[in-house]
């Protein structure tokens, strides 16, 4: 049992545990709920002065920036204040310096004038001085007129003189003349003399040359196909090198080694302009001696020729050939043999080197459009790179749109679980928001009557007192 005084009577009454506890609840409510009040007004109290600080601090800012804006402004209306002062200043300066300009050219307009003046005097002096001078030389001429005379018998005397020293001249000239004539035979002489020396000296040389052609027979004689062959691509590789430096300084010819396909050819010409290759030609070069018993002839080798052009890439296919050496069609120039195969020529060693300049120089004149040619090929091809790579990027974008469309709906579907999370907390919050206020109007409605409507002995007690 538990004794409780009235604040306002004074009086005690005693009241079971249960019905303290429920007075104590209730009391202990009240403060709560008062508490709570109170924390809840200090906390706007609270937010209210941040919120106050804030503005001041952000009207303090704003402040200090307009007064940086204001003396900005005035920095920037002192600067044009200078600026009009200087320009002024100028405008002055160059005024001045007008009127000094002006000045100094009247000036010297004034000292030309005095200078134009000075010569027409001179000009004047001098036209007077002229006149006098050609007075005199006026008086001179008349004396002249007399000393001409005296000269031109002086003339005749000296004329006189020198046609007799030209007769004796003459005398002399003829007498040399005869010399001349004996020198002149006697000259003859000496040259007929060389010239027979000569004749001899050239019946020595031709007779040296019949043995070296008769030591090349032997020679030729004596080689197998394989050095005869070997011979002619010797004779046109010494040809083309004495004049690789010179004519042709850029361009690749070499010996065809590569023989993957089970042929090859002799020499592979190529030249290039800027990294366009505007020449490709392949060489065969066949010969074979004399003495042979099987006669090969130039058709048999067109075949064989054109493959190798065609698996070393090559425009033109030229064989340099001394075979048929009795054929009248090979022995004319350069044959065309196109109609059999495509771009093929037949040409004797002497052709090589005019073969190599005639189609180097009709592939020059085609070089300009070879060129354009090569750059649409590289555009068709740029756009093949930019059309891959369009689709590369599609494809990335696709992918990595994919991925991130999962991501999202990943994320939306978390986003969801949380709302719904969150949802539940506030129905449990609005749920114990609602327990506290019908706990907190069960507080209210308490009284002693309510007590102890089921405890008639403690009601009692309540009564008497």
């Amino acid at each position: 049992m538990q004794e409780i005084k009235c604040p306002k009577c004074g009086e005690v009454f005693v009241v079971d545990e249960s019905g303290y506890a429920n007075i104590v609840k209730q009391v202990r409510d009240k403060e709560f709920a008062k508490e709570l009040q109170k924390r809840e007004e200090e906390l706007k109290d609270a937010q209210q002065k941040d919120l106050d600080l804030v503005r001041l601090e952000q009207k303090n800012q704003l402040d200090k920036a307009l007064s940086a804006k204001d003396s900005e402004l005035s920095e920037k209306d002192k600067k044009i204040q200078e600026l009009e002062a200087c320009i002024k200043n100028n405008e002055i300066s160059r005024n001045l310096a007008v009127s000094e300009a002006v000045n100094a050219k009247e000036k010297e307009i004034s000292q030309k004038n005095d200078e134009i003046n000075a010569l027409k005097a001179d000009y004047i002096a001098k036209n007077m001085e002229q006149d006098k001078e050609i007075a005199k030389l006026q008086a001179q001429l008349a004396n002249g007129e007399n000393e001409k005379k005296m000269a031109v018998s002086e003339a005749r005397q000296l004329k006189d003189k020198e046609l007799a020293e030209k007769n004796t001249e003459i005398i002399r000239l003829k007498d040399q003349l005869s010399n001349k004539d004996t020198e002149r035979q006697l000259g003859e002489e000496s040259l007929k003399r060389e010239y027979e020396a000569k004749l001899k000296h050239k019946d020595e040389q031709l007779k040296e040359k019949d043995e070296q052609i008769d030591y090349y027979k032997d020679f030729k004689a004596r080689q197998s196909t394989k050095m005869v062959g070997e011979s002619l691509e010797q004779h046109c590789l010494t040809q083309f090198n004495s004049l690789r430096m010179t004519a042709f300084p850029t361009a690749y010819f070499e010996k065809d080694n590569d023989a993957k396909s089970g042929s090859k050819g002799d020499f592979i010409f190529r030249e290039s302009v800027e990294g366009t290759e505007f020449i490709s030609i392949m060489f065969e070069m066949k010969n074979e001696m004399d003495e042979t018993a099987t006669k090969h002839k130039n058709e048999d080798f067109f075949k064989e020729l054109d493959k190798d052009r065609r698996e070393k890439k090559c425009e033109y296919a030229v064989l340099v050939s001394l075979l048929e050496m009795d054929n009248e069609l090979y022995n004319n120039g350069i044959v065309d043999v196109s109609y059999r195969y495509e771009k093929m020529y037949v040409i004797r060693p002497q052709f090589f080197i005019p073969m190599i300049t005639l189609l180097r120089n009709a592939a020059l004149n085609s070089l300009k459009y070879r060129q354009e040619l090569e750059a649409a090929k590289n555009q068709q091809l740029d756009i093949a790179h930019f059309e891959e790579n369009m689709n590369a990027f599609k494809q990335g974008f696709g992918r990595n749109y994919e991925i991130a469309s999962k991501k999202f709906k990943t994320a939306i579907d978390e986003i969801d679980k949380t709302i719904t999370h969150l949802q539940k907390t506030k129905d449990a919050l609005l749920s114990s928001e609602n327990q506290l206020r019908l706990a907190n109007n069960k507080a209210e409605d308490l009284s002693i009557k309510k007590l102890t409507k089921n405890a008639p002995s403690v009601r009692k007690m309540f009564e008497e007192i």
